[in-house]
């Protein structure tokens, strides 16, 4: 049976057995019989790391550890709100941030995230809209229907657990935005999220 620690372009948390390209955390999520609690997060460092690093090894959520959570690629981790570890993922955390143009310290940058991706006292994340033709590589939308879609330079593609469908047409006018607009900035700053091969299938 599949834990309940896998992240949707939403930021919905589910079960599913595919693991994806990245693991991260947001705090201690699940509780001491390791089922996951109500809460969405329990601090505003919400990180997405490598799923291996110096051989670390620790079972998945332990009691009052941090709640391993994990995504399909870096565009699902941007959307859900999470941004590279500093530890683990150094050189891409130093190259987002200066996509970003955000001195000061990590607690700095991650409040600035924090105040656009969620809504104050509640465990739900924001929305905002915007002009699909305006919007680069690696946001994703959600479609008429609801569903997530990654956008590269040329077409859309709906995003599942295990992968990415084939491309449709890319959309025009204005569409919900899943991606925070400050990951958006660092994609048209040079930062280009890492996708899942599936992207490129097709």
């Amino acid at each position: 049976m599949p834990r309940q620690n896998r992240v949707l372009p939403t930021g919905e948390i589910v079960a599913h057995p595919a693991h994806g390209l990245f693991m991260g955390n947001r705090g201690v999520l699940h509780d001491a019989s390791g089922e996951l609690t109500a809460k969405r997060w329990a601090h505003q460092n919400w990180v997405c790391c490598l799923t291996a690093f110096k051989n670390r090894k620790r079972p998945l959520m332990q009691p009052n550890r941090y709640t391993e959570l994990f995504f399909l690629d870096e565009a699902v981790a941007f959307a859900a709100g999470h941004r590279p570890c500093a530890e683990c993922r150094r050189a891409d955390y130093t190259a987002f941030r200066a996509a970003l143009d955000q001195p000061g310290k990590a607690a700095d940058l991650d409040r600035h995230l924090h105040a656009a991706r969620a809504i104050p006292r509640r465990a739900q994340l924001r929305r905002h809209e915007a002009e699909a033709q305006d919007l680069p590589t690696g946001a994703m939308i959600l479609d008429a229907d609801g569903r997530p879609l990654l956008l590269t330079e040329n077409a859309a593609r709906p995003c599942a657990p295990d992968g990415y469908g084939p491309p449709h047409p890319r959309p025009s006018g204005r569409v919900t935005l899943l991606t925070p607009p400050p990951y958006l900035e660092a994609f048209r700053n040079g930062y280009s999220p890492r996708l899942h091969p599936s992207a490129q299938i097709g």
